[in-house]
């Protein structure tokens, strides 16, 4: 284990989380703090969620700068700074970590190192996978604030299919709420979805070129809640949303000629999907550690010690 560190700080909207890595990609520390939401609530404002970083951080560095062996050892320092590496991404949630980042990059007179969220979540995958070396696959990317496929090439991101409308992990969220769970409710849906059938399915979501809406599920999902259905309706929404991302890895699999799937976000941690999915679609589909599959700062500390950012 090389004993020269990264510090990785990241800030998204509902996590504030801290990562110490070494060269060679070991873990050191991950740890992070789920935001809380108010009852019913299907999210928080970004003035409240940037406020409770901003209380988090401090206390988190401080443990792991007291932690032996780590502060005289750490080299650099990476933060999240935008949900996507494209001009125009900007949430205020991720001010809260670059501010703690210059901070502490300046207080330890090491360089710091600016990427994006969305790096992070790829880069946190596909680090323990096969494919660590490989300059060409395709990523899905499916959060509470995204549902993207994306293509990439020799680090190059570009979008090639995805929600049209509301992510999925909105989608599954909405549902929960709905349902009187508390926000998230992503974990506790998919332990319902494992452990019963599916009575209720919704239509088949179609896919428009790699594209697709997903309004119309949420529809079908509320108004049979509304009729006094209740968690039946669980297993049919995580089926029609595995055997959505069945035909998108097929769809996208011919269309460009590309076997090697990674699969990054908080839904991706779901046990349903990945269940389901192997041996449905001729494909490598990797999902990696469920605890690297949500917001964490890993990703953002293993991007710190590569030559790009």
């Amino acid at each position: 284990m090389s004993k020269d560190l990264i510090l990785g700080i990241d800030t998204s909207n509902y996590k504030t989380s801290i990562a110490v890595v070494d060269y060679a990609g070991n873990i050191l520390v991950n740890d992070s703090k789920l935001l809380p939401v108010p009852k019913g609530e299907k999210g928080l404002r970004q003035s409240d969620a940037f406020f409770k970083h901003s209380n988090d951080l401090p206390l988190m560095i401080y443990k792991v700068l007291n932690e032996k062996g780590l502060r005289e050892n750490i080299k650099r320092v990476s933060v999240s700074i935008s949900p996507r590496s494209v001009d125009g991404s900007y949430m205020p949630v991720f001010r809260a970590g670059e501010n703690a980042a210059v901070i502490l990059a300046s207080s330890l007179g090491v360089p710091l190192r600016r990427f994006s969220h969305q790096e992070g979540h790829i880069k946190a995958i596909k680090e323990y996978t096969e494919i660590k070396d490989k300059n060409k696959f395709i990523a899905y990317h499916l959060s509470g604030g995204t549902t993207e496929a994306l293509l990439i090439e020799n680090d190059n991101i570009k979008i090639i299919g995805g929600t049209k409308d509301i992510s999925i992990g909105q989608l599954i969220d909405r549902i929960g709420v709905k349902l009187g769970m508390d926000f998230p409710a992503g974990k506790e849906m998919d332990e319902l979805a494992i452990k019963n059938d599916a009575i209720i399915n919704p239509t088949p979501i179609r896919l428009n070129d790699g594209y697709f809406n997903l309004s119309g599920v949420e529809t079908q999902c509320m108004k049979a809640i509304d009729q006094n259905f209740g968690m039946e309706i669980i297993p049919g929404l995580f089926n029609a949303i595995s055997q959505l991302l069945v035909y998108e890895t097929k769809y996208l699999s011919d269309k460009y000629l590309i076997s090697d799937f990674i699969f990054t976000g908080g839904v991706s941690s779901s046990e349903y999907i990945r269940n389901y999915l192997p041996g449905k679609v001729d494909a490598n589909l990797f999902f990696g550690a469920p605890e690297l599959s949500g917001d964490n700062a890993v990703g953002i500390a293993l991007l710190g010690g590569t030559n790009n950012g």
